[in-house]
């Protein structure tokens, strides 16, 4: 007998590969094309109720983890300027402007 679908299944929210977008769309964060590490972002957390997802760089998406809380996240919604107007994000975007889209640097921890 087949295994039903169970109702809190983690992955239920992302596209399936036959439903993935055939051309990805560039960075949310910095614009950028994507290369070949997609991150697959919710700009809202699934613990504060985020169901979309936004294709990211993993650098990218470290940068924003690093620097926003969940409530942070949550503020900002799907609004990405509301994220560019911090400093920090702010500088590193401009510097990761000019990077290779498959560029990947280690990340700062959190500094709480």
């Amino acid at each position: 007998m087949a295994r039903k679908k169970s109702k809190h299944d983690r992955y239920e929210d992302l596209p399936e590969e036959d439903e993935a977008p055939q051309e990805i769309p560039p960075c949310w964060l910095c614009g950028r094309p994507m290369g070949k590490n997609v991150v697959w972002h919710h700009p809202v957390p699934k613990s504060r109720g985020g169901r979309d997802v936004v294709a990211m760089h993993p650098v990218c998406q470290a940068t924003v983890m690093a620097n926003f809380t969940n409530s942070e996240l949550q503020r900002h919604g799907m609004n990405v300027e509301g994220l560019l107007d911090n400093p920090k994000v702010r500088s590193f975007v401009d510097w990761v402007a000019k990077k290779d889209p498959d560029f990947n640097a280690a990340m700062v921890s959190k500094k709480r």
